[in-house]
């Protein structure tokens, strides 16, 4: 109870934009000061260990894994875990659920995503290693990009909220698919086998209306580790838990109201002065038992897990993930790092390439009649909201890493240079994106 007061008093007062900023931002000052460099960097290098005996669940081919890739590959898999029932809703009763409604944010995605990868391959010098990140500008951060929305609150039209918040579900669903076919090392028969048998127990959970939040957990925790050691990202073990997590309810929520309404009818009503204890008897304790039981089963596993999972997140996972991947030091860069290797190709496709793609491809589609633009809107508050489309951050710098990371030598200096560039080009997408809404929004009454 007292971590849910935390949590709901968090919530209250700081939004999980705000504290992804201030972790950025705690980031660059501790990798840019004198005094804290040093630990900072060299904190994320230590080994992580749960062990039993021999065994450790944090173990990649045997070795343990260091602080920055348990916050890379574990905690990140927690994040798309949360993405994928996301998108599972999505897919189901929400804005991707029909044709109709999912149409202009998926053609906006898929000019969103192949714009920013042109620009990048334009701009980029034709280096093979400097290649690997043609993917870093396509993503767009669903929680900073409408934080940035609702700076103007009530102005925003429900189509302009709705149209941003299904084109990032979109993006990152294209993301996933990218990370899987182009970040996948070198396959290990064994642990493959057994992330199939596991993905196979989860689905035969389903088809036997198994509803157990903890068993579909469990079980995705052990899928994590199995294709850790695949050599698939272990990332995608979130996204395969989440699309096995049953959307259903085992009984009709007739059955669950028509149980609360029993247990509820011949509860005592018990008057309580100011100094009254109460002693609740056996029956009266199962009768609360029985309707707490049945509340929680009017909710469906997947809606349940994601509402527990949405504030561990925005104020535990991603905070953290910022914390200790935005660090660069920047007393090693120049001015002119930034218009040099990767750092520029990575800014213009997240301001250029996100914008154009974007506006670009709802363009032609409303004017080939596929498409409306959403309710309430005009092409020039449109444009503000296809200009925070380049608020990268979360998944551009998780991409980043996966692309660089892996290099020996140039790797490091890279994954900065990437860095600075997602960092500069999102805080410019920001500023276009809000000069533009807060001229052409309707003016608030």
């Amino acid at each position: 109870m007292a971590n849910y007061s935390f949590m709901s008093m968090l919530k209250k007062y700081v939004t999980a934009s705000m504290l992804l900023v201030l972790a950025a931002i705690a980031a660059l000052i501790f990798a840019n000061s004198p005094s804290l460099k040093e630990g900072y960097f060299s904190m994320w290098q230590n080994t992580v260990s749960i062990a039993i005996g021999e065994y450790n669940f944090f173990s990649h081919n045997g070795h343990a894994m260091t602080l920055i890739q348990v916050i890379n590959d574990f905690l990140m898999a927690l994040f798309f875990l949360s993405v994928g029932l996301e998108i599972k809703r999505e897919l189901l009763v929400g804005d991707l659920s029909s044709p109709k409604k999912a149409m202009l944010p998926i053609i906006g995605a898929c000019g969103g995503m192949l714009f920013p990868v042109l620009v990048f391959w334009l701009l980029c010098p034709g280096d093979a290693d400097m290649q690997r990140g043609l993917a870093i500008p396509m993503a767009t951060d669903i929680a900073f990009s409408l934080g940035v929305l609702a700076i103007f609150s009530t102005r925003v039209p429900t189509g302009l909220k709705v149209f941003l918040a299904a084109l990032a579900v979109a993006d990152d669903l294209g993301g996933i698919i990218v990370i899987a076919i182009f970040y996948t090392s070198e396959l290990h028969t064994t642990f493959l086998i057994l992330s199939l048998l596991i993905t196979a127990i989860m689905i035969a959970g389903n088809f036997f209306r198994l509803h157990s939040k903890t068993f579909y957990l469990c079980l995705g925790l052990i899928l994590w580790y199995t294709m850790l050691n695949s050599g698939i990202h272990a990332t995608i073990a979130g996204v395969i838990t989440a699309f096995c997590v049953p959307s259903t309810l085992q009984n009709g929520t007739g059955y669950y109201l028509n149980r609360i309404k029993e247990n509820i009818k011949d509860f005592p009503i018990i008057n309580i002065g100011k100094k009254s204890t109460i002693v609740l008897g056996h029956d009266e304790i199962n009768k609360l038992k029985s309707v707490e039981s049945a509340a929680d089963k009017l909710i469906s596993p997947l809606q349940a897990m994601e509402d527990g999972l949405h504030g561990i997140i925005g104020y535990v996972v991603i905070p953290i993930f910022a914390f200790a991947n935005i660090g660069i030091d920047l007393s090693t860069m120049e001015i002119s790092t930034l218009f040099t290797g990767v750092g520029l190709p990575v800014m213009a496709g997240l301001v250029v390439g996100k914008f154009v793609g974007v506006l670009l491809f709802a363009w032609v589609a409303v004017k080939c009649r596929i498409v409306t633009l959403p309710t309430g809107a005009n092409w020039k508050s449109f444009a503000g909201v296809c200009a925070l489309c380049g608020i990268g951050l979360t998944v551009s710098i998780f991409i980043a890493d996966l692309s660089y990371s892996p290099l020996s030598g140039i790797g490091a200096e890279l994954l900065n240079q990437a860095k600075l560039g997602i960092l500069c080009g999102s805080f410019i997408s920001a500023i276009i994106g809000c000069i533009l809404l807060q001229l052409f929004l309707p003016k608030k009454q």
